[in-house]
Parts: structure tokens; sequence; C-alpha cells
């Protein structure tokens, strides 16, 4: 078998919908070259490109999948060999009479298996394009959930790093509170009040450490990394909002054409409808076997001649066998239609959660974290000129500090939104279909 076929389809598939191809690890020299690569891209720092391309050579499950295309193959070229000729003989003693040996026998081959060979090779053909479609699905599915899993990383240390820095406040605060009472300068609800907040705001910092931990892990298991590998970093922050995002108008035709499980799902449909129409063309058609026969009488005469068997089909004539096909046809008829249907769904959907995540986003950006830095600037004036006091001023500055992790929050939508959206188109999106994003 060509270890090749079928990887090299898989590759091409991901490569024009991704830009970056697959690797399979089919031995040790390949799989040491592929260790290898993943150190190069892990050394710089992740980005999405890079996380992709690790996880596209060295998910585990990927790697599973791959090796269908290993099975598929052995069907193919089964499909494409003939059924082995079948020997027979049989040698006759004449009891109580003379030595003579009375021997016969017979060389058979199916001319049925001859018959239906070329349509059996289309048909395993079919079938092994229907796998490789299924695997590339895969590969493409995984890729976008490393895309969601960076940006997630990325926008819960970004909150790690706000979550601390409040914290750090609500310590100082706390400090100055229990300082400022033992003064008698403030009450003892004051105190209470400062140091639940610090308290509180410590365990809302512990508690984002976990989750960035959660995070990175599921990250790790969705690229195959382990030791020292797991000590990566990633390269830096949240891109910002690009200029220009997806017009909802084409997005389902080039789902319609781009997404591999539909393309599965239609192969497999073509499939079953070319297997039931041999099983129909040949329901009336037995087994059918013809060779030669040989026989040696005990008295000399020798015989040599053609064979030919012929089954009748009279009970059996693949009743069964074509109404099951039928069924499947039918099934799979079916289930095309319901790919689509989603298909289109999917991409409406994220298509309207994008739209509203780069509202939030924009929000966010361009009028809330704007009037928050006024209002600590202002604020801090006021502190400046004795007018207010220094728990105010803390508060302002929570109160900023708690503004940009809600637009971390809102641009790590965008993100995920935007993952979400080429995988239901089934690959980038070409940028012919793009609009003018900021208002």
């Amino acid at each position: 078998m060509e270890k090749e076929r079928g990887h090299d389809d898989v590759s091409r598939l991901v490569a024009e919908r991704t830009g970056r191809g697959t690797g399979w690890q089919k031995g040790e020299p390949a799989q040491r070259a592929i260790e290898q690569r993943v150190h190069e891209l892990l050394a710089p720092g992740l980005t999405k490109e890079r996380a992709t391309q690790i996880a596209l050579l060295n998910n585990p499950h990927l790697q599973q999948v791959y090796a269908d295309l290993d099975v598929s193959q052995a069907d193919l070229v089964q499909a494409g060999l003939l059924s082995n000729p079948t020997l027979s003989g049989s040698v006759g003693f004449h009891v109580g009479g003379p030595g003579h040996l009375e021997y016969e026998g017979s060389l058979v081959q199916s001319f049925l298996d001859i018959f239906l060979l070329p349509m059996r090779k289309r048909i395993a053909k079919e079938q092994f394009l229907a796998a490789t479609l299924r695997v590339a699905h895969e590969a493409l599915a995984v890729s976008a959930e490393v895309s969601r899993a960076l940006v997630e990383v990325q926008a819960t240390e970004q909150m790690v790093a706000l979550q601390q820095s409040t914290a750090f406040a609500g310590e100082a605060t706390a400090m100055l509170a229990r300082s400022q009472f033992e003064a008698g300068n403030i009450s003892q609800r004051m105190l209470s009040t400062e140091s639940a907040n610090s308290e509180q705001e410590r365990l809302d910092f512990e508690r984002s450490k976990l989750e960035l931990v959660e995070r990175r892990e599921h990250l790790n298991r969705l690229l195959g990394l382990w030791g020292d590998q797991v000590a990566w970093r990633v390269a830096g922050p949240m891109p910002a909002l690009p200029a220009l995002d997806p017009a909802p108008e084409q997005l389902e035709n080039i789902a319609m054409r781009q997404r591999l499980d539909v393309a599965a799902a239609r192969a497999q449909n073509e499939l079953l409808a070319d297997a039931l129409g041999v099983a129909r063309s040949s329901r009336y058609t037995g087994v059918v076997n013809i060779g030669v026969h040989a026989h040696q009488d005990a008295d000399g005469a020798q015989l040599l001649g053609p064979t030919l068997s012929l089954e009748l089909p009279i009970f059996d004539q693949r009743q069964a066998m074509i109404g099951r096909l039928d069924a499947q046809r039918r099934q799979a008829g079916r289930r095309l239609e319901e790919l689509a249907v989603d298909a289109r769904s999917e991409v409406r959907v994220a298509s309207a959660k994008l739209a509203a995540a780069r509202e939030a986003s924009e929000r966010y950006a361009r009028r809330l974290l704007p009037q928050r830095a006024i209002e600590l600037e202002q604020t801090q004036l006021e502190y400046n000129a004795m007018q207010i006091g220094l728990y105010e001023l803390v508060q302002t500055k929570k109160e900023q500090l708690a503004a940009t992790r809600e637009y971390f929050s809102a641009l790590r939508d965008y993100w995920v939104a935007r993952a979400d959206l080429e995988s239901a188109v089934g690959g980038r999106i070409p940028d012919v279909v793009t609009k003018g994003g900021p208002r």
C-alpha cells in the first residue's frame, strides 16, 4: 500500500482552509522530526498560527483519526483484488482389485468476482474519498478548538493580572483602614467593610489563577504537550479588533462549498447510491464458477475439460441486501439535508455572536473605558485637593480595573465567535466577503 495516500490529500485540504498542513507520525524518524518541529514552534511563544500547527502535528486524537486512512486504504486495496481460485482434487483406490488409482482435480475461479471487480473498485475509491474528507474535517475541528482555547488563555492571563492589581489595592486599603480604626478615625463598620472587600478580592484573584491553570491544561491536551513542553508562554495578549468583519450575506453559500463534513456526507450518499445500483443490477446473477477439470479413470482413460457451476437465484435474490442499502441511502440523503440545514444555522448564529461581541467590545473601548479614565483622573485631582478621601480614590481605581476586565471578556468573546464562524464556514473566511467593522 502507498502509506502517504490519503494523508497528502488531508494535508492539502486542511492547508487550503487554514494555511497549515497536517503531520502524520508514521514511524520513529517522522515522530522525532515532529517533536523537533514542536520544540521550534514553542520556543518563540504561542500564537494562533503556531498553536494550530502544533495541534495538527501532535494532537493525540488526530493521530488516531489519521490512522483511519490506513484502514480505508486497506479496504481500497482489498476491493481491487480478485478472490483466490479454488484447487480441489481426490484420489480413489480399487478395494480388493488391481492396484489402479483413480483421481480427479479441478481449478475454479469465480466469474462473477471478475465481472464485478471494476464496480467494486469504484465504490471503494468513493469510500476512501469520504474517509479522507471526514479525517480532514476532524483536523479542522481541532484547529478551531485550539483557536478558542488559546484566546481563553490570553484573556485569562490578562484578567489575572488585573485581578492581582485589584487584590493588592484591596490589601493596601484594608491596612489603611486598620490603622485609621486603631487611631479612632473610622468606625468598626467601615473597617469590617474594607477588610471583607479585601478578602473577597483576594479570593477572586486565587480563583482566577486556578482558572488560568485549567485553561492552560486544556490547551496542553489539545496540543499533545507534556513534561518540559508545558512551560510554554503566550507570545502576546489578545489582538485588538480587526478593521473588517465578514459580511453574513455570502457565508452560507461559502459553507456549503467549503465544509468537509457536508462534502463527506455528499460522497457517502453517492457511494450508497452506486452500491445500491450494483446490487440491483446483479440481483438475478448468482455465483458463477468456471474452471478446468481433470479426471483419470482406473482403466487408464484421461479426461480434461472445462467446468461450470451456476448458483440459481431462486430464493435469495439479494432482497435483504437491496432493502438495507436502499434504507441506508435514504438515511444518507436525510443526513446530508440535516448537515446542510445545521451548517447554515451555525453560520447565522456565529455571525450574530460576532456582531454582538464587536458591538460590546467597541462600546467598552470607545465609550466606557475613556469615561472611566476621565473619572479616575478627576478623582485623583479631587484627592490631591483634599476634597475626598483615599477610599474614594481606591474605589474609583477598582471600578476602572473592573471595566477593563469586562472589556477583555468582551474581546475574548469576539475572538471565540470569530473561531466559531470559521469553523461554521469550514475554514478561513475569504477576504472578498468582509465588510467595514468599526462604526
